[in-house]
Formats: C-alpha cells, sequence, structure tokens
C-alpha cells in the first residue's frame, strides 16, 4: 500500500477517534441528564454513534443489494445520525442557557452548529476510512503483473527473440525443457464490474432466449447478465434461476392448455 495511502487511513481514523470522543461526552451527559442508571450513560453513547459506525460500513457492503435494503439502511443510519446531531445540539444549547453572564456565551445556534460537527464529522470520517481502504485493495498491483509487464515489449508484445539459427541438439534440449516443465498460466485479470443480485438474474434471465426445445438456458441467461455489464455470478445461483424460469414457462403452458381444453 502506498505511504501516502497509510497516512490519510491514519489521519482519518484518528479524526474519527476525536470526533467520537467529542461526540460521546454530550451524549453520556444527555443520558446522566435523562435519569439513566449512571453505569448505563457509558454505553448510551455507542449505541448512537457506533450504530452510525456500523451502518455506513453496512451501506458500502450493501451498494449492490436490492433497493429496498439500501434504503432501510439508510433511513437507519439517517435517524441515528439525526439523533446523535440533535442530542449534541440540545446539550450545547442547554449549557449556554445556563452560563454565567461573565462567561463566553456564543448564542444557541452558534453552539448548536459547533455541536453538530461532531456526530457529522465521525459519519464522514468513518466513510472516507472505508473508501480509500476499499479503492487501496483494488489498485495495489501484484508482483506476478509486473513481472509479466517487464517480460513484454512497450507496444505489449512479448519480447522478440533472436534470429540466430539453432542447431540440433539445441532444439532436442528446449523440446526437452518445454516438456519437464509446464508453461506458467498468464494472471487472471480483475473482474470489476458489478455483481448481479437475485433479482436482476430473475429479471434478464425472462428477457434472455430460450435454449434448445424452448427450454430455459443457463448459458444463455449468462450470456444476457454479461451483455448489461454485469456479472453473473455462482453456477448454483444461475441453476437455481433457471428452474425457477422454468417452472413459470411450464406453468403458463399448462395454464393455456387448460384454457384450450375447457374452449
Amino acid at each position: 500500500m502506498p505511504p501516502l495511502n497509510v497516512a490519510i487511513q491514519v489521519g482519518v481514523a484518528l479524526l474519527a477517534v476525536a470526533a467520537f470522543a467529542l461526540s460521546y461526552d454530550a451524549l453520556r451527559q444527555m443520558a446522566a441528564a435523562s435519569h439513566i442508571y449512571w453505569l448505563l450513560t457509558y454505553a448510551f453513547p455507542l449505541v448512537i454513534d457506533g450504530f452510525i459506525a456500523i451502518g455506513i460500513g453496512a451501506l458500502l457492503v450493501l451498494r449492490t443489494a436490492p433497493m429496498r435494503s439500501r434504503v432501510y439502511v439508510s433511513a437507519l443510519v439517517g435517524i441515528a445520525t439525526a439523533t446523535s446531531i440533535w442530542a449534541n445540539v440540545l446539550h450545547a444549547v442547554r449549557l449556554d442557557q445556563q452560563s454565567s453572564p461573565g462567561g463566553l456565551a456564543l448564542g444557541n445556534i452558534t453552539v448548536g452548529v459547533i455541536s453538530a460537527i461532531a456526530p457529522l464529522a465521525l459519519a464522514g470520517a468513518v466513510h472516507l476510512y472505508l473508501i480509500v481502504q476499499r479503492h487501496s485493495a483494488h489498485t495495489e498491483p501484484d508482483d506476478e503483473g509486473r513481472h509479466d509487464a517487464a517480460a513484454t515489449t512497450p507496444e505489449g508484445g512479448a519480447a522478440p527473440a533472436t534470429t540466430e539459427p539453432a542447431s540440433g541438439n539445441d532444439v532436442a534440449e528446449e523440446a526437452t525443457e518445454q516438456v519437464a516443465q509446464p508453461k506458467k498460466r498468464p494472471a487472471k485479470r480483475r473482474d470489476d464490474r458489478p455483481l448481479a443480485n437475485y433479482e436482476q438474474v430473475v429479471e434478464i434471465g425472462r428477457t434472455a432466449p430460450l435454449g434448445r426445445d424452448g427450454h430455459v438456458s443457463r448459458r444463455n441467461i449468462e450470456k444476457a447478465i454479461n451483455a448489461k455489464g454485469l456479472r453473473p455470478g455462482r453456477r448454483e445461483r444461475l441453476e437455481e434461476v433457471k428452474a425457477l424460469l422454468q417452472a413459470e414457462i411450464d406453468g403458463a403452458n399448462r395454464d393455456g392448455a387448460l384454457l384450450e381444453a375447457a374452449a
């Protein structure tokens, strides 16, 4: 991992810790003012701010999930963030109202805005950390890829071979070495296409052409998914979708036959 990425991750982590500490203090005092048992007041901020951090991580993991799942998690994260901001603002406003006349009084709006920075910074820092970490994992070149690149010409072709003619013994020895040492397979390229979820596989499968004898074809479903710029995923899931779509077709055929017989 490049040193700059490491420095960014460390800085973002420290920012998240500082923002969590600021928000933690305000939320704990709000829990104490709500007459929660004093020992449990230390756990109250973890429920709110901890849920924000976990929820943001879940959103990144579920970025290819169905829309209703992402909306549900987003709503929960939004509620937790709004609750943390509201508690921090209310805590600051009430303390500002009780401040002594001789002290520094910033006003309710000012202290409210300042106190809202901590929970927002916590949510943003967690999000940034996960994005940087995922980007670093995707862009890290492997040693085998660098070795293969060094063995090719700038135009991308293989290194030019010598034009010196080889003797009969050299040709025989080279053939023996090739038989004894199998060729090394090239490194498999990473597929960065998003993975199609189950609902997408079903919908795309309904539009795929049928196979032999009018039956659903797994290969045609896979080709249709690839044409949409998505990854088909595991073969077992494609077989499951194939069986589902075939059952739909068989049911429609039976219904049609019953209607014809009734007519």
